[in-house]
């Protein structure tokens, strides 16, 4: 979208209020969904809870190609179809709600750069072991990206979307890495996250902001589709563990079960169903 095109979509979204039947697409949560895309549905909503603004999720089985970018999730909010969490953050901004309106400019800068490193590094990672481990791709990967399509479409699809991967990690120089290196990358990013953090509850200040989002969403329980493997990289980022308590605080003040798992999935701890 060219520049203009955005200050358009800003204007005219700024100028709405946010409508009570706002919806976000992703895919069937039960047998299709992705772990990488439930984090960051999971991501996109605990963003819109925090800004105290309603949305109903809709499950579809073709809302990867129902979205304008083809990637899930995406809201449909009065006329406006937004998809993945920064646009979305900033769509939501042009309208009068942010979490970062309480930094200065260079805590803004450091939320930016951080955000940069776990969409570089973090949902990468994500990818790369869904798509380009081979016992992921086996057990669990092909079987759900294709579960609501009949034979041979669904190993078709599957397979279609696990080139278009595989030709992204070789044009960033993922192509040839192997899962021991990817783990130590994740490993070093948490490393980052974990140093920025500290002992404090949030990433900047006494408050939630996207970034908070974003960092939390690839550290679900199931970052590889492994449980062992997560915990393994989570077990010395103690704090970044601890950040969960706080928001399962927060989230059971409002009697809000959704949000308590939100929370936990998103911060990589067990959810219990009642």
């Amino acid at each position: 979208m060219s520049l203009v095109a955005e200050a358009f979509v800003s204007q005219i979204a700024a100028t709405e209020p946010w409508p009570e039947n706002a919806t976000l697409y992703q895919q069937l949560r039960g047998e299709q969904i992705l772990l990488s895309d439930n984090a960051a549905s999971l991501a996109v909503q605990a963003f819109l809870q925090m800004c105290n603004l309603p949305v109903k999720v809709v499950c579809r089985a073709n809302a990867e190609y129902m979205s304008p970018s083809g990637k899930v999730p995406f809201i449909h909010v009065g006329n406006q179809v937004v998809s993945e969490l920064g646009p979305i953050v900033q769509f939501v901004k042009a309208k009068g709600h942010s979490l970062s309106d309480g930094l200065d400019e260079v805590q803004k800068a450091e939320m930016k750069a951080y955000m940069e490193l776990v969409n570089n590094m973090l949902l990468t990672a994500e990818l790369y072991l869904q798509w380009c481990d081979e016992a992921t791709v086996g057990e669990i990967t092909i079987a759900r990206y294709g579960s609501p399509y009949p034979w041979p479409l669904n190993h078709i699809l599957a397979y279609q979307k696990q080139w278009e991967i595989k030709r992204k990690m070789k044009a960033i120089g993922w192509g040839n890495k192997t899962l021991d290196q990817v783990l130590e990358d994740v490993d070093q990013c948490c490393q980052a996250l974990s140093q920025r953090l500290g002992t404090q509850p949030y990433f900047f200040n006494k408050q939630n902001v996207q970034g908070q989002c974003l960092q939390s969403k690839p550290l679900n329980a199931g970052i590889s589709g492994n449980l062992d493997i997560s915990r393994n990289i989570l077990d010395p980022h103690r704090y970044l563990q601890d950040c969960a308590d706080m928001l399962r605080l927060s989230a059971s003040k409002r009697s809000s079960q959704m949000s308590v798992q939100v929370c936990l999935v998103l911060l990589g701890l067990p959810v219990t169903r009642h």
